[in-house]
């Protein structure tokens, strides 16, 4: 029997033609592309079942030139090599690593054959069409058609030398466009090549992983301008309240701890200094509810001038004189609080606080905004587990709907009113103030008038992006209360544990300060912050005028850079025409200045006067004779100034590091520890000029 196959098999077979061979690998190339485009069109289909496990059905080139069927890779794997191969390229490239520049296979593709004609063309790959990848891995890239386009002969004459020709199969390997890539990264080898003229098709190199400083943070800062270096001959007299608020340091330490430089109108620099407690002395008793401390000393930035410090310690009540408190905690509920660092923290923060309470404090709380209305009416501090057990419940969610929050809270702190004791409403909120009065100046005139009547407002902000601080800030002062940032649970901790006292029990209020400077020992002089809390002269004596108050405990500092006559650091230049220079009173001897502080007790409408000389016996030559603390002072004014970009104080990193840690001390709780952290962060964040280095 006849086998046809065995037949067929020992039949001669013709030598194939040039033409057949060409008309069958472009019929191989057309079937290829055909079959790729119904590939294509079944990947942007729906599939069914997890697309990832399928397999890639199209083959590439190995780096031998082998074909070899390349399998799907994990997305975990795929991931990490997008990440980390433009990273290794764009250090590839900006290093000695970096060979000397080799011509690109398209380069050396473009330059083959060239003709004499005085324009010449050659054939470069058109742009791939973009095809959706599949969970975010990439199909095989098949050789777009080509399209012609012109080259100079100036771009001829700049052209590499050309290797050898390539055959076919080769020339179209190498027109591979790099586009179709996408994100990935291809290494492709000509054969015929030494290894030096491989080509590298990277993408362009990835935005830089370090946080962007100045991007906008979402929240909203009041604005103002830097104080101003001031003539004695013009202004002798500065006048400014007194500002215990610690929210600003505690927010520019979060922006810096996660690499953001924060926004310059956030950086208030009296609330950086007054962030730290510091060991003044104090008074002995209530009667006078704080003394100041004063000391001269060379200005760390500027050896020609001088720094007038200016501290106060509050009076701290003995053991078992501590006032009771009736305590309303004001809550917002809204969807926006839905964030771990918002109404999660604000749970645990309000908890430590209802820890440190007792008997004769009580407790209160609404909620606004997400869901309204009284939580839990005025309640004995003793019945935790109940108190703790209402915070629990709280969740965020929902739009606004607690139009009477305000009212409410305020009307539960008048219920449970505890005569000669604290009576507070403390807001908690990520910036959300829609407490049921909508105009800004008529929530002002509100809380002002329950001021009056014997109920206080703090408030405590939480998260970021959202966050109202100009309106913390004015509802606070408005309130006779405290404006703090809770930026984490150690921070918590500090305002309502450690310094739970001052915060809540109020020792004075109203409390002013005046400093008069001597013409004729001082020229020029500059209150270091204090721009938001700054008083016109004639409000210094008029008790009408609201200032800030003074918990037991607190510390308050005041600093100013002086100029002393004859100097020669004097910036402002004497007037051509102005008046002769004026001669100090022949009874004031050679007094640098005069200090006036203002105050009135708790339960008191009339103001009490503090006077004192600042005399020479006050002034050290050298900043290492001040106290630790006097000098950790110098080193934060320091840091705010350089942070907040100010036209003062001419300082680098290092040195106010240097400055900072001699000033350490004990630092039991280690919060100055952390603040020369900062230092470095700031350093990097914003590195010294030139010129500071």
């Amino acid at each position: 029997m006849n086998d046809p196959f065995k037949a067929l098999g020992q039949t001669n077979v013709p030598d194939a033609r040039a033409e057949a061979k060409a008309r069958a690998r472009t019929a191989g190339m057309a079937a290829f592309a055909a079959a790729n485009s119904e590939q294509s069109k079944k990947i942007q289909s729906s599939a069914q079942g997890s697309q990832w496990r399928r397999r890639l059905m199209s083959i590439v080139p190995s780096l031998k030139g082998n074909w070899i069927m390349d399998m799907r890779l994990p997305i975990g794997t795929a991931a990490i090599a997008l990440l980390v191969l433009p990273l290794g390229y764009q250090l590839y490239s900006s290093t000695s690593m970096t060979p000397a520049a080799t011509p690109t296979a398209v380069e050396q593709a473009a330059t083959r054959e060239p003709k004499a004609a005085t324009e010449t063309a050659t054939t470069v790959p058109a742009a791939a069409p973009q095809i959706a990848p599949t969970d975010e891995r990439k199909e095989a890239v098949v050789a777009p058609p080509a399209v012609t386009l012109p080259i100079t002969p100036q771009q001829q004459a700049a052209a590499p030398a050309a290797p050898a020709p390539m055959a076919d199969q080769e020339m179209a390997d190498m027109a591979q466009s790099p586009q179709g890539l996408g994100n990935s990264a291809v290494l492709m080898r000509a054969p015929g090549l030494v290894a030096e003229s491989e080509a590298l098709y990277m993408p362009a190199p990835m935005p830089s992983m370090v946080a962007r400083p100045n991007e906008p943070s979402g929240d909203q800062f009041t604005r103002f301008d830097e104080q101003r270096l001031k003539a004695v001959a013009d202004e002798p007299v500065s006048t400014f309240s007194i500002d215990v608020d610690t929210a600003s340091y505690s927010y520019v330490r979060r922006q810096l701890e996660d690499g953001s430089l924060p926004e310059p109108d956030a950086v208030r620099i009296e609330e950086l200094i007054n962030y730290f407690p510091y060991d003044y002395a104090g008074p002995t008793s209530g009667d006078v509810p704080f003394q100041p401390s004063i000391a001269v000393y060379p200005t760390p930035w500027n050896p020609k001038t001088q720094l007038l410090h200016i501290g106060i310690k509050g009076y701290v009540p003995a053991a078992g004189e501590d006032k009771p408190n009736n305590l309303v905690f004001l809550i917002d509920t809204s969807g926006s609080m839905d964030e771990p660092d918002k109404l999660p923290l604000l749970k645990r923060a309000f908890g430590l606080l209802v820890d440190q309470l007792s008997g004769n404090d009580t407790v209160s709380i609404v909620v606004y905004a997400g869901s309204a209305g009284v939580v839990l009416e005025p309640m004995v501090a003793t019945e935790k587990a109940r108190i703790l057990a209402a915070l629990d419940q709280l969740s965020a969610g929902g739009s606004t709907a607690g139009a009477e929050g305000i009212a409410l809270a305020y009307k539960l702190a008048e219920q449970a009113k505890i005569v000669g004791g604290t009576n507070r409403v403390i807001l908690a909120t990520d910036g959300d103030f829609n407490v049921g009065i909508d105009e800004p100046e008529a929530l002002e005139d509100f809380i002002k008038a329950k001021r009056d009547g014997g109920v206080t407002l703090s408030v405590l902000g939480f998260g970021r992006g959202n966050l109202d601080d100009a309106t913390m800030q004015a509802l606070a002062q408005n309130g006779n209360g405290n404006a703090s940032y809770i930026s984490n649970f150690r921070e918590a901790q500090k305002v309502l544990v450690e310094e739970g006292g001052s915060t809540l029990e109020m020792i004075a209020k109203d409390v002013k300060v005046q400093v008069e400077f001597n013409p004729a020992m001082v020229s020029e002089y500059r209150l270091i912050g204090y721009e938001t809390r700054a008083l016109n002269r004639e409000d210094f004596n008029n008790d009408k005028v609201d200032a800030g108050d003074i918990g037991a405990g607190h510390t308050v500092t005041a600093i100013y850079e002086i100029t002393p006559v004859g100097s020669g650091a004097e910036l402002v230049e004497p007037l051509r025409y102005g008046a002769a220079a004026p001669v100090a009173a022949t009874d004031v001897g050679d007094e640098i200045a005069f200090l006036k502080m203002r105050y009135k007790l708790p339960d008191e409408d009339v103001s009490q006067l503090i006077e004192l000389a600042v005399t020479p016996e006050l002034v050290h030559g050298d900043i290492a004779d001040i106290s630790d603390d006097m000098r950790f002072a110098a080193a934060v004014a320091a840091f705010g100034q350089k942070l907040k970009g100010s036209d003062y104080g001419d300082i680098s990193w290092a040195d106010i590091r240097a400055l900072a840690q001699s000033g350490r001390g004990a630092d039991e709780s280690g919060y100055r520890a952390e603040f020369i952290q900062l230092i470095g962060d700031a350093a990097i964040l914003k590195p010294d000029s030139p010129i500071q280095k």
